[in-house]
């Protein structure tokens, strides 16, 4: 009777496929958190450009985003503020929250998400600050977080729909 053998009887072949696999897996959790953080910083652009609308957010101040890496003087450094916050919330603030998504708050990963965007909010709020002052501070601040909770939530959103497959690292 014939060896009835496998191809996965050679346990460094094993390896290599387990290897693939878990490669394979590390770069999908991370188009999860790249299409979590797109949706995401669309949800949060929404909320503000409605605070822009209201005077209580202004779009300038992305600008500064570009100064520090010598691109302040392009002819659109709004733009350019715009593209890097946009990368920032697609890479690393979506695998910061892939890799503290269990520590959070919350059943769910949106909830979770919620609260992880209130904890973004803190820095965005002294960050983006531009002299306002009476019921435009309170606006700006009401907005952000807002904008914040939004933006976690949209993140949690997309994992939690995204990550209901086999050998998710998410």
């Amino acid at each position: 009777m014939p060896d009835a053998t496998t191809e996965f009887d050679d346990p460094t072949l094993a390896e290599q496929v387990e290897e693939y696999d878990r490669l394979f897996g590390i770069v999908g959790d991370g188009l999860i958190g790249a299409a979590g953080g797109l949706v995401g910083t669309a949800l949060m652009t929404g909320v503000l450009f409605v605070a822009a609308q209201v005077g209580a957010f202004s779009f300038t101040s992305f600008a500064s985003l570009a100064d520090p890496l010598g691109l302040g003087d392009v002819s659109q450094p709004v733009l350019v503020g715009y593209l890097i916050f946009l990368a920032n919330g697609m890479v690393p603030w979506p695998l910061l929250f892939a890799a503290l998504m269990e520590y959070l708050p919350g059943e769910r990963p949106p909830v979770s998400g919620m609260f992880f965007g209130a904890a973004l909010w803190t820095g965005f709020v002294l960050g983006f600050y531009t002299d306002y002052t009476g019921l435009t501070l309170a606006l700006y601040a009401v907005f952000t977080l807002v904008a914040h909770l939004v933006y976690g939530f949209g993140v949690g959103l997309v994992f939690e729909y995204l990550s209901n497959r086999p050998e998710s690292l998410v």
